[in-house]
């Protein structure tokens, strides 16, 4: 069995490199990609993407306003009037350099 020895991204952006693939795992992973009508960088992408953040998951935000809410904390007036004027950019991760 062959391996791929390193795949990288093209992008600029600070991206894992992902090394010792089995040539089976590649091949599949080139298939998928053509199936969705993509790059293989963009399928990878795709398939993280799905994992690390996947549909239906409770966001820290949402959870703490439900419990909020259930506390009496707050109501949906206001739990929407903090939603319009908090900031949706996403963090920055941390860095330990």
């Amino acid at each position: 069995m062959r391996s791929t020895e390193a795949w990288h991204g093209a992008s600029d952006r600070s991206a894992p490199a992902l090394r010792n693939i089995p040539e089976e795992v590649h091949r599949a992973l080139r298939a998928r990609a053509t199936t969705h009508g993509r790059s293989t960088e963009a399928e990878v992408r795709s398939i993280l993407e799905q994992a690390a953040r996947p549909e239906g998951r409770v966001k820290l935000g949402s959870l703490l306003a439900s419990i909020a809410r259930e506390a009496g904390g707050l109501n949906d007036v206001e739990a929407e009037a903090i939603n319009r004027v908090r900031d949706k950019t996403p963090a920055d991760p941390l860095r330990f350099e």
